[in-house]
């Protein structure tokens, strides 16, 4: 490689040749321009990695009206400086564009989190936030690059879908804590960002709404979707547990379902007594099962069960005249209907399977029975000791 003392007159003069050629500077050794066969030349700077020795080579700039030549040996004193003290920009900046991205972030936390940890309807969830938000707003961006404003003003996108935001934003800091714990980068920043007001849904049927539910249920032509429905009733189960579950899960003799923990929300085996009515219609639906599958309710792929019941609960609603009430309300009906009949939210909340007290309080208004009894018992004495006293 030919050198020189570089300056902007000589970097002009040089003739392109029929191949890339350096024309290095004798007065700043590792300082070049490189000239192509096309004319475009660019500024050049080499050095040596002084923990590896490995030798680098990055470009500076391109020379041209935008970066004149005292700059570019300027940036080259600069670069040659920081390798003298153990620094290595070039290789900073080669890690700097190999570094992974939210999309890939998005690919690692399907694969090494969600898909094996979490039940395939919070992965169907996942992939839905992902392909909807995640992805177009920040998949191209680097993880190390994503600010709390990035997040915030991806949250306040969709602020007038207050639970979906909420939902998305503890995806997002799910996603950025394994970040974290894969040296991806340094902090998590949705910490700090503040989640907006959920309104809980409150939506279970009257005895009126029911009895009419259970008509359509008993009239229906699908019987597989009447089925799964009456056993969510009977149970308070989760539709995906139910239609999730195998005959060896049923233990006729003890007259008990045994959840597996892979199936249950909260990753722990669940024991849910059933009832005289829940026994007897799994007996009928055993007795016309086919004795080689082992789900109650398979779907229409071999050797797989029933995943979603959306077409037939739309008919259901219809039928009924239920508009708005979800699949997942039948399990609000069947706990709403247990405390108001008298039983304690305790006893309520093991059967649904819930881990805090908290999430069964949500029926605690209707557990008023005793305490309507005790505030009849205090008014009646009251009653009593106001009337006077017969001599």
């Amino acid at each position: 490689m030919p050198k020189a003392k570089l300056t902007k007159t000589y970097v002009d003069r040089i003739a392109p040749e029929a191949v890339d050629v350096i024309y290095w500077d004798t007065g700043l050794p590792g300082f070049g321009v490189r000239v192509k066969p096309s004319g475009v030349r660019s500024y050049v700077c080499q050095y040596r990695n002084r923990e590896s020795g490995e030798s680098r080579r990055m470009t500076l700039a391109k020379h041209g009206p935008l970066v004149t030549f005292h700059q570019a040996k300027q940036e080259a004193r600069r670069v040659l400086g920081d390798a003298v003290g153990g620094g290595d920009l070039a290789k900073a900046r080669q890690d700097k564009r190999k570094a992974p991205t939210v999309a890939q972030l998005a690919d690692e936390y399907l694969e090494r989190h969600a898909i094996p940890k979490k039940r395939p309807q919070s992965v169907r969830n996942d992939r839905g936030l992902i392909a909807n938000y995640v992805r177009p707003r920040l998949g191209s961006k680097k993880v190390e690059s994503v600010s709390r404003r990035d997040i915030m003003a991806l949250h306040a996108s969709i602020k007038d879908r207050p639970y979906q935001a909420n939902r998305l934003l503890a995806l997002l800091s799910k996603m950025f804590s394994l970040a974290v714990d894969w040296g991806w980068r340094a902090d998590n920043p949705v910490k700090g960002v503040s989640r907006y007001v959920e309104h809980r849904r409150e939506r279970w049927l009257s005895d009126e709404e029911l009895a009419r539910l259970l008509r359509v249920l008993s009239e229906h032509p699908n019987r597989r979707g009447s089925d799964a429905v009456r056993m969510q009733l009977l149970t308070g189960a989760r539709i995906g547990e139910v239609l999730s579950a195998e005959w060896r899960d049923i233990h006729f003799d003890r007259g008990v379902w045994v959840k597996p923990s892979h199936h249950t929300k909260q990753k722990r085996t669940e024991y849910v007594p059933l009832s005289g009515q829940a026994l007897a219609l799994l007996q009928s639906m055993r007795s016309d099962a086919d004795p080689e599958v082992p789900y109650l309710f398979p779907g229409e792929v071999p050797g797989k069960p029933l995943t979603e019941l959306k077409k037939f609960w739309r008919s259901v609603q219809r039928e009924a005249d239920l508009e708005g009430y979800r699949l997942h309300d039948n399990r609000h009906t069947h706990a709403s209907h247990l405390v108001s009949s008298g039983l304690s939210l305790e006893i309520v909340g093991r059967l649904l399977g819930h881990t805090t007290p908290t999430t069964t309080k949500r029926y605690a208004h209707l557990a008023d029975a005793p305490l309507r009894a005790a505030t009849e018992h205090f008014a009646s004495k009251l009653d009593s000791l106001s009337r006077p006293q017969a001599e």
